[in-house]
């Protein structure tokens, strides 16, 4: 599978950790190949048309029905995709080690079927996640299938525990159609419902409390100003002596609340997804602000809860509300520029400049409203410069030394623009100088390794042929060649032994320069966007297998081999 995804545009030297088929585009269906750096990649034939960003390795796909599929991630997080956006996930302390559709309550509909690493297993709601029906084992699941298993014309779904325990679940009758809940799950649903009205009744306390407060001017109580709300602000800080660049949230109050705590919760920036500020009762105020350093440039989700009231309340209102942080968003803008980059990315569009502008405000956090699209930036996680310049033709240049990040801005640009097709001039001089020592490095490892597999042939003969003498002088008993023989067999066995450990480094040394080979091509293919893509990504492969160098680098500067 890898060698032929290798030639159909995935790379032979990314580690694939699932795959599937779903209708995702049109009539047919497509493949979805999921990877260890985090990402589920969805191919028509040959070419990728879609990438799903996730925070973790992706460990499991499966096809639900129509444009739906599941997935399961490392972290232990479930969830459906309807086409490219995600309906719904949920997080376990407990890894999913298996995942399955069926349709196991008979309503017409598949369920996700999700075995744990605690033994449970359960069916959610494709719409809603619900859980609808659950098992437990007594040790970890090790797979989930359906078939005719008792060979009755019915089919069931089948579960195996790592202990050899196999259960078969029927789909349910029509008397239990949409029901398949067991009484004890009914009656921790009834635990949860009493749970809740304790709470709604609790609360309903504290409201009256309130009111009573509010007459009694008692400063104890929860009472705020009716005009209180939740302000937000993100701003970009550059480092300092005490704190690494980072953005700050900055969350506060209009008027002499304070806030008591904030609980945020973020995708892939927190551990454990979220965090939680209590300040101390000696630093309490109405402003709360929160560092906060995305790892990768992708558009994060903030939902903000937080507590707020009087500075002598012993009760609190909690607001709550969503924040998105921008994919650009460890950029500052910067008038400096002593030494501009060499990477260079230039093409053309047919837009007007108002539209770009747009897009540099949504994706960039800006100090103020930027009204031309001629703007630098510096980076606060490498500390490069980005430069944008957009003439009065449509002819738009970025300067950045990060191939990657002119990439993401492509990609980024042209999904704003709804472009299908986009063809780009790049030059990345220090890049591509690393890449041509790479590639001469190839070549070096490749002929060491065929010289040692030769070597290690010889050796092998020798072996043969000592053997056959040593086993000879044993049967002539003559005991003193017979050892001579074995002394020699042993320290021939050493040296290839070390031999190995050479073969070994060199082959691990060649498989890490081919695979950044391979990530070079798929950079230079990322700067580009549909058919131009697909054919910068195979004309690169051509070149490297005519072992055309000089073409290879045409290429990725112009996207043709064409001088």
């Amino acid at each position: 599978n890898n060698i032929c995804l290798y030639f159909s545009g995935f790379g032979k030297y990314k580690k694939i950790t699932t795959m599937s088929w779903c209708l995702i585009y049109k009539k047919y269906f497509q493949l979805l190949v999921g990877s260890e750096d985090f990402d589920i990649r969805v191919f028509k034939e040959d070419q990728i048309v879609s990438e799903l960003n996730e925070n973790e390795t992706v460990t499991s796909l499966c096809h639900m029905h129509g444009s739906r599929f599941g997935y399961a991630l490392a972290n232990g997080t479930v969830g459906v995709y309807d086409r490219t956006a995600r309906y719904w996930r949920i997080k376990s302390k407990n890894h999913a080690m298996s995942i399955h559709a069926f349709d196991l309550n008979a309503d017409g509909v598949v369920e996700l079927i999700t075995g744990w690493s605690n033994g449970k297993i359960d069916a959610r709601s494709d719409r809603t996640g619900e859980v609808i029906f659950k098992d437990n084992f007594s040790s970890s699941v090790a797979g989930v299938v359906e078939g005719d298993y008792r060979l009755d014309g019915q089919v069931q779904l089948i579960c195996t525990s790592i202990e050899g325990e196999v259960r078969g679940y029927l789909p349910a009758s029509k008397a239990l159609k949409g029901n398949l809940m067991d009484s004890n799950a009914e009656q921790d649903r009834i635990r949860e419902l009493s749970q809740r009205r304790q709470n709604l009744l609790l609360e309903l306390r504290n409201y009256e409390e309130n009111a009573k407060g509010v007459s009694q001017t008692n400063s104890g109580m929860g009472v705020i100003p009716a005009n209180t709300q939740l302000q937000t602000t993100l701003s970009v800080r550059a480092a300092t002596e005490a704190q690494k660049a980072h953005v700050e949230l900055s969350i506060s109050t209009p008027n002499e609340t304070i806030i008591r705590a904030v609980l945020i919760f973020a995708e892939g920036i927190f551990e454990g997804e979220s965090h939680v500020v209590h300040p101390s009762v000696q630093n309490l105020s109405g402003c709360v602000r929160v560092p906060i350093i995305p790892p990768k440039d992708i558009p994060v989700d903030l939902h903000i809860k937080a507590f707020v009231g009087g500075r002598t309340s012993t009760q609190f209102h909690v607001f709550e509300i969503t924040r998105q942080l921008p994919r650009f968003s460890m950029y500052e803008v910067t008038e400096d520029s002593p030494a501009a980059p060499a990477g260079t990315v230039s093409f053309s569009i047919n837009e007007r400049p108002q539209r770009v502008v747009m897009w540099l405000n949504q994706n960039f956090l800006l100090p103020e409203v930027v009204e031309s699209p001629n703007v630098t930036f510096h980076s606060l996680r490498g500390g490069g410069l980005m430069s944008f310049h957009m003439a009065s033709n449509g002819q738009i240049t970025l300067t950045t030394d990060d191939i990657d990040l002119a990439g993401d801005l492509v990609q980024s640009l042209a999904s704003f623009l709804a472009m299908e097709d986009l063809s780009v001039e790049a030059d990345f001089p220090s890049y591509f100088e690393e890449l041509r020592t790479t590639l001469t490095e190839v070549d070096e490892f490749h002929s060491v390794h065929q010289k040692l597999t030769a070597d290690m042939a010889d050796h092998s003969n020798y072996i043969r042929n000592m053997l056959v003498q040593a086993e000879d002088a044993r049967l002539m008993a003559d005991m003193k060649t017979m050892k001579k023989r074995y002394r020699e067999l042993f320290d021939l066995n050493r040296d290839l032994i070390n031999e190995y450990t050479i073969r070994s480094n060199n082959h691990n040394a060649l498989l890490a320069r081919l695979k950044s080979v391979n990530q070079a091509i798929q950079r230079a293919g990322r700067l580009r966007v549909g058919k131009p893509k697909n054919q910068v990504i195979a004309a690169c492969r051509d070149a490297i297998k005519s072992n055309n160098i000089n073409a290879l680098f045409r290429i990725m500067r112009a996207g043709t081999a064409s001088s």
